[in-house]
This record gives C-alpha cells, structure tokens and sequence, in this order.
C-alpha cells in the first residue's frame, strides 16, 4: 500500500486479526516521510461470494442487501443503523464459515439472519420471517 500523504510504498508494522468484523487491521509506516497511519483491510464478498435462490438463480452476494434487510426489522430500535452493522458482521463471519467454494443457500442467508435476531430482538426476528415469509 501506498503512504496516504507521500505516495511511497509503505510497510507494515503490525498487523491484528479481528474475529468478529473479519477484518485485519494494519499499523504501516512510511519509510521516506516516517509516517505512521492504521489501515482496515476485508474481503470483497462481491467477488468471493454467489447466492443460490430458492428458485436456483445465483446471483452475487450483496453485504449492502443483508445490511438493509436487517435494518429494516431493527427500526424500532433506538440505534438500528449501529445494531444492523454489527448483526450483518456477525451473521458474514458466521456464513464465512459455511461457504462451500463461496456458494451460499438463500436459505442458510435467512436462518442465519434469524438466529442472530433472536438472540438479540425477538420483535425484529418476527418482523424479519413475516417479511422472508419464515416460521418464527
């Protein structure tokens, strides 16, 4: 990576995995300008990951849909847009581990989702299987 105020090629002075958000964090410096700046580095699910449908399309994987998908039943909340973030993280750390050669089941998608919601908001969990048209 380049320096963020010099342009020069960068090295990594350490570097922390973080389990719950799947990501790794990155302490780098500049060695020509001797600056020091933290980095955030994830896996870009677009291209890792492919949805099969319950009709059997396959489409991408979009984070932006499980995000708004999980908002949306959180609304009632007073900060859904923080709760959903880290639900959505959750529930992609979760799936990561059950993506077989980075195909996941609609299916596994929406259990996955409704799982984490009811350990967190039984009133969201409800809203989110009338909306998946899911038992609850």
């Amino acid at each position: 990576m380049v320096c963020i105020y010099c342009g020069s090629q960068t090295q990594v002075i350490n570097s922390r995995s973080r389990q719950r958000t799947n990501q790794t964090w990155r302490r780098r410096l500049c060695p020509t300008c001797k600056a020091i700046f933290s980095t955030t580095e994830s896996v870009n699910l677009y291209q890792a990951w492919s949805v099969k449908s319950i009709s059997g399309e396959i489409s991408e994987f979009m984070e932006e849909k499980l995000f708004l998908s999980i908002y949306e039943s959180l609304k009632h909340r007073k900060s859904p847009i923080i709760d959903a973030r880290y639900i959505a993280a959750t529930i992609i750390t979760k799936l990561s581990k059950v993506a077989k050669d980075g195909l996941l089941d609609q299916m596994q998608i929406i259990d996955s989702v409704l799982e984490s919601l009811n350990h967190f908001d039984k009133a969201a969990a409800t809203h989110y299987a009338a909306f998946h048209n899911q038992s609850n």
